[in-house]
């Protein structure tokens, strides 16, 4: 036993060892690593831990942008190529810490809605989107400073948790600037900057903007609606065309058009079809056609124009508004900052893009290729049958009204 030179471990201590081994302890400087390992991630998540304790509410933003060089307002997940407004407000709610980086990839994760899908290339004064944040100190100043000086945050306000901004929407204004040489005749020089629209067409522009007004069977103003579906009917508030101004030496106009909602490219085939008809392309009588059943040409005017100006909340805000919790919807206080930025942004690109592309003139030479009298000579066929226009469901096989008294229709129902 002596000569064996080592010393027996007691029983105690060769359980403890052998559990040492087992926890891989490894002496002082495994512990001392761990240690500072621990101290690492505790150091990494604190602000993350932070974020998590700060209150995530149901808010809504009022936006304003200019969508030129934009595909509209709508996000296309995993499409780098069609960069949109909401590709670069995610991103600046990401980096500024109002929601996690996962939220951003997802955006259901944060209930995020728009009020309005602008198309390619249309701008906004009052566009409302409504999402779940956290709310961080001196938030709007945090988003802008990481958004592009032509897209900004200009107001914030608490909504009710089940709050969404399409679907409490219960009206859109939109307007549209165009040069007002697009309602010069025809006959007329379709470029002349000198032109200034007289008050006799800028009161038949008026008298046909208003036969807008009501609910219509709008089919033939966007694409790939039948004449029988439901949700082509809609509802026009208001339309009409404001007073003339000059800028930069060129007279525009303002068309404001008030509804419960829009289908794609509706504003922008309701301006076109009141241009060609005004301009002297086609006759008044088309608009009438547009209400039946039957397919009508109706021209498409340019997307560079076209604002969304407002959006109305007025059932919440008569349920919630004035409940001592929530704010009303109006955006009052904001009014200054909306106006400065369309002057600041939205109006001027307009003007200058214009100027540089002239995408109106252009367009205006493509109305003579539309056929404006297809469906009449069709209708005036013997045996052909068309619809006699929104709201007869009972007598959607009758027999359509000659050209002539169709104007004459038209002419009593506008006045």
């Amino acid at each position: 036993m002596a000569g064996n030179g080592e010393a027996p471990i007691p029983v105690g201590a060769k359980q403890e060892q052998d559990k040492k081994a087992r926890s891989g302890w490894q002496g002082p400087t495994r512990i001392w690593e761990e240690t500072e390992q621990q101290a690492k991630k505790l150091k990494s998540s604190e602000d993350g831990e932070q974020q998590r304790k700060l209150p995530k509410r149901k808010i809504v933003l009022l936006m304003a942008y200019s969508g030129k060089g934009y595909h509209g307002m709508q996000r296309n997940v995993g499409s780098s190529k069609f960069k949109t407004i909401e590709d670069d407000l995610v991103s600046a709610l990401v980096r500024s810490g109002c929601i996690p980086e996962n939220h951003g990839e997802d955006m259901r994760k944060m209930s995020f809605q728009r009020c309005a899908r602008t198309d390619k290339g249309v701008s906004a004064a009052g566009q409302v989107v409504s999402l779940k944040v956290w709310l961080i100190d001196d938030i709007l100043e945090k988003i802008n400073s990481h958004l592009p000086s032509h897209i900004r945050i200009l107001g914030l306000k608490r909504v009710t948790g089940g709050f969404n901004s399409k679907n409490k929407c219960d009206a859109r204004t939109y307007v549209y600037m165009l040069p007002t040489f697009a309602f010069a005749h025809k006959d007329h020089d379709s470029q002349d900057e000198t032109y200034r629209l007289s008050a006799e067409t800028l009161g038949r522009v008026n008298r046909l903007l208003a036969c807008y007004k009501g609910t219509h069977n709008f089919h033939n103003f966007t694409s790939q609606k039948g004449p029988h579906e439901p949700s082509a009917r809609r509802y026009i508030l208001d339309m009409f065309c404001e007073e003339p101004f000059v800028r930069e030496g060129m007279e525009f106009a303002v068309i404001k058009v008030k509804g419960q909602s829009f289908m794609t490219h509706q504003i922008r085939k309701m301006v076109g079809l009141v241009v060609a008809i005004v301009k002297g392309y086609a006759p008044e009588s088309v608009l009438e056609r547009c209400w039946g059943e039957a397919k009508v040409d109706v021209p498409k005017a340019p997307g560079l124009g076209l604002v969304l100006e407002r959006v109305h909340f007025e059932k919440y805000n008569q349920r919630f508004g004035h409940d001592g919790l929530h704010e009303p919807l109006d955006w009052a206080r904001e009014e200054a900052e909306v106006t400065a930025f369309k002057e600041q942004h939205i109006y001027p690109t307009i003007i200058s893009t214009e100027r540089q592309e002239r995408s109106m003139a252009q367009w205006l030479s493509t109305l003579p290729m539309h056929d404006f009298s297809a469906t009449a000579h069709a209708a005036a066929g013997l045996g052909t049958k068309v619809g006699l226009g929104a709201g007869d469901h009972g007598d959607r096989g009758g027999w359509c009204r000659p050209s002539q008294e169709l104007s004459q229709a038209l002419v009593h129902t506008c006045h």
